[in-house]
């Protein structure tokens, strides 16, 4: 009798124990898979970025340090841990941003085709990387949560799963980029006329 009933509480343990395993498994593969997708349009950024440089440094000749900002943050998008691709992701949008900005100032560049279906390309893959990134944040938070609770603690340090961490920058980290446009020369008043310094008096007779 009392065999039948250990032999049943053991059973019940085995499968408890697989429900557990099973379950952070797939919480844990469906970050994976979020951030698979997240990396697919970082990549995506990656290589449309260069194509981006060389179409705008030709007018933008007073904004260098813009482009080597953005050059310099690009190889930083697919490398490093999540935080740092969080990090560069942010610093880069927001580099970018002040390219397209800068670029209401040349009227030839805004008209470039390749410009704009660059920019329209750019702004696209950053609508996926947001929308995505909601989703990978959301399991991530579920599959932290999953690994720290009891039971599944218990179960996480057996098998070794650890915590994943979202993507997002630190909260001191997620300023804007500082790109100083003070560089860029205004047109010269030397071809203008120049106003007179005062009003000519008539003589009295």
């Amino acid at each position: 009798m009392w065999g039948w009933i250990i032999g049943g509480i053991i059973v019940v343990l085995i499968v408890i124990v697989i429900l557990i395993y099973n379950g952070l498994i797939s919480k844990r593969n469906r970050v994976q898979d979020a951030w698979a997708q997240i990396d697919v349009q970082l990549k995506r950024r990656y290589d449309l970025i260069p194509n981006l440089i060389e179409t705008v440094k030709g007018y933008m000749k007073y904004e260098k340090q813009v482009l080597t900002d953005v050059t310099r943050l690009r190889s930083s998008i697919v490398s490093g841990s999540v935080q740092d691709k969080a990090q560069a992701n942010n610093q880069i949008s927001q580099a970018l941003k002040s390219i397209f900005a800068v670029a209401e100032n040349y009227p030839d560049l805004k008209a470039n085709e390749n410009f704009k279906m660059l920019q329209e390309e750019l702004e696209t893959t950053e609508d996926k990387i947001s929308f995505v990134r909601t989703s990978y944040n959301d399991y991530v938070l579920d599959y932290n949560n999953a690994i720290q609770q009891f039971p599944g603690n218990i179960f996480a340090g057996m098998f070794n799963f650890t915590k994943t961490d979202f993507f997002q920058a630190p909260e001191e980290e997620r300023q804007v980029v500082k790109v100083n446009f003070d560089d860029v020369n205004e047109p010269s008043d030397a071809g203008k006329p120049q106003p007179a310094q005062g009003k000519a008096q008539k003589g009295k007779k």
